[in-house]
This record gives C-alpha cells, sequence and structure tokens, in this order.
C-alpha cells in the first residue's frame, strides 16, 4: 500500500531536510515516527527538499507499508511521536503510480523578508531581514525577467548537481504587506538555492544597488559567481507541490502571517 502525507515543519532546528549522519534532519525524524506506527523501519521520499533553516507548509511525501492503518492513525499517530515543531497535515492511500517527486508538475515556494530598520523579534528564524528600503515594483520588474524557460546556472549553488540547469518559472509575483516583502514562485522544479539566489538578486535591486535589468543580465550570464548574494534560509518557506487531479490531494493553505 502506497501512502501521502502533507507536513509542515519549522526548520530552523533542522539540517535540512535530507537524512545525515551527522546531525538531526526533517527526513529521519519523521520517517522514525512513521516507523512507530507501522512497527516496521519506513523510507520516505518527499516532493522537494529542503536547505537547513528552510521551513515547509505543505511538504508532501510517499512511502510504503504493508501494514493497514486508517488515515487517522497516520496522521494523529505520527504527531504523538513527533517533535512540536513538525506535524503531520494530512494522509490518504494513493495509487501505485503516484510519486511524490516524480508525479509533482510543479512546486511553489515563497519567500518572506521582514523590512524594517529593526532586526526580527517574534518572527526570528521565521523571516529573512533586510533594513533597507525595497522598492517591490523594482523587485517586480526584475522578477518578470525570470520567468519563462530559462538557464538557470547564475542562479543555483555552485555545488548544485543537477544535470540540467534549464527550468521553467511560471509564476514569480512580489508584493508588501506593511512591514513584509513577500516574493511568491512557482516553477517545475527548482535547483540547488535557486530561490535564495533569485531573492537575493531581487532584494539588491530593491535597495535601489543594480537597476531590474539586472536580473536579466546574470541570467544570461550562466556564472553564478556573476550573480548576488544567497538570501539566508530563515526566510524561504516550501509551499507544497501540485499534481494532476487525478491524484485528489488536499490543497494547502497558506497562513495569513506569512
Amino acid at each position: 500500500m502506497r501512502i501521502a502525507l502533507g507536513i509542515e515543519y519549522n526548520g530552523a532546528n533542522y539540517c535540512g531536510w535530507q537524512r545525515q549522519t551527522h546531525c538531526v534532519s526533517v527526513q529521519a525524524t519523521v520517517e522514525k515516527a512513521l516507523s512507530q506506527i507501522a512497527d516496521h523501519p519506513l523510507q520516505i521520499i518527499c516532493a522537494g527538499r529542503t536547505d537547513a533553516g528552510v521551513h515547509a507548509l505543505g511538504q508532501v511525501i510517499h512511502f510504503e507499508t504493508a501494514v493497514e492503518r486508517d488515515t487517522r492513525a497516520w496522521v494523529f499517530g505520527a504527531n504523538a511521536n513527533l517533535p512540536a515543531d513538525i506535524s503531520v497535515l494530512w494522509a490518504k492511500p494513493v495509487a501505485d503510480t503516484f510519486h511524490a517527486r516524480y508525479s509533482a508538475l510543479r512546486r511553489g515556494y515563497r519567500y518572506v523578508i521582514l523590512n524594517r530598520s529593526v532586526r526580527p523579534g517574534l518572527l526570528q528564524q521565521r523571516v529573512a531581514w533586510d533594513y533597507r528600503s525595497l522598492d517591490v515594483s523594482r523587485m517586480q520588474q526584475a522578477g518578470a525577467f525570470l520567468v519563462g524557460e530559462h538557464d538557470f546556472s547564475s542562479y543555483r549553488a555552485q555545488t548544485c548537481q543537477a544535470k540540467n540547469p534549464v527550468r521553467t518559472v511560471s509564476r514569480l509575483e512580489v508584493q508588501r504587506q506593511h512591514d513584509v516583502v513577500i516574493i511568491d514562485i512557482e516553477a517545475n522544479a527548482f535547483l540547488h538555492h535557486m530561490v535564495r539566489n533569485i531573492a537575493g538578486v531581487l532584494m539588491t535591486i530593491g535597495a535601489g544597488e543594480q537597476p531590474p535589468l539586472w536580473a536579466k543580465q546574470v541570467l544570461e550570464r550562466r556564472d553564478r559567481t556573476q550573480g548576488g548574494i544567497t538570501a539566508a534560509p530563515q526566510g524561504l518557506y516550501f509551499i507544497t507541490a501540485y499534481y494532476p487531479v487525478e491524484f485528489d490531494l488536499p490543497a494547502v493553505g497558506i497562513l495569513k502571517l506569512l
């Protein structure tokens, strides 16, 4: 039996999604909790791996098991064994053709910036912070150059192992809500540090240190060393992955705070 789950987590206390031998990961923590419910070791596959300090509102995973449990047992049983900063939101049996990673049509991320002169207190580890006054209209103009199918070599980590740097960005929107600037971006897939590197370029442009056209110029150079800074991980949220309608997975609501 194949089961899909939706998970939210605060990534501040983890070295990222992927299981590591030297630190605590989200994957290992969730696998341990689910294995207790299944009464046998489980391995899970996610829609999109997140880095250390990065959060998720609707991470999607799947696993296979021979035991029968109702969906309530998977949700509430797992949450009883999980730390407070990880929560299973829903569980659903799915067809064997479903794959959390390969069945996804596109993925969505949100980057949240507290834009004021003083650092965050209440939102520490949950937002990025930029004391410079950011011009959202300049950031949106710059972001428009990145929509579509492009070689994003300039916007990926130098250690990125993806064989193909071409990705298709279907949506990139920048908005301001009082002291918070939000970057929403959706694409068929993302490269390592791609969203954080895009955010770094847009923040530089929003601060008036580069013109909006710079985002396109960086893209066309296909050279990471010619790009901007990699924005802090604390502001990044994996919103969810989007799947074909036949899988009928629950929708994810975005918290108004974010």
